[in-house]
């Protein structure tokens, strides 16, 4: 099971909770989990006027092992308004646009998706459990 968690923060929300989100879904081959701004493709939805988001913008697929990987999807720009960060435990590894990395196993770590013109992130906390 990967369960998330998400929360759109500005600038004077900072370490508010309000608006979170919630989703989940069972360790099954090809399940998946996606955070945009379109409603129905996401099970997380962003602000829909927040564009440094894309429509899709993550996506948390299933392994054929159970194992579950964040992908950041390519926008409809070649060059992305945000940056995206992977931190688990103390360790914080920056995801490239386009790119795939792996969530581990039984673990927790949050996904920043932080925009680069101004003081907003949404803030995706993630859980494995096994």
């Amino acid at each position: 099971m990967l369960e998330l968690t998400m929360a759109a923060v500005s600038g004077a929300d900072a370490g508010a909770t309000a608006g979170m989100q919630m989703a989940e879904a069972a360790s099954e081959p090809g399940a998946v989990l996606r955070v945009g701004r379109d409603v129905s493709v996401c099970g997380l939805v962003t602000p829909q006027d927040w564009l440094f988001v894309s429509r899709a913008h993550l996506e948390f697929r299933c392994g054929a092992d159970g194992s579950w990987h964040l992908t950041w999807l390519r926008g409809s720009q070649p060059e992305p308004s945000a940056q995206v960060g992977l931190r688990v435990g103390e360790h914080v590894r920056a995801v490239a646009y386009g790119g795939t990395v792996p969530l581990p196993s039984g673990g927790s770590g949050e996904v920043v998706v932080q925009d680069r013109s101004g003081p907003r992130s949404v803030n995706v906390g993630f859980y494995h459990e096994v």
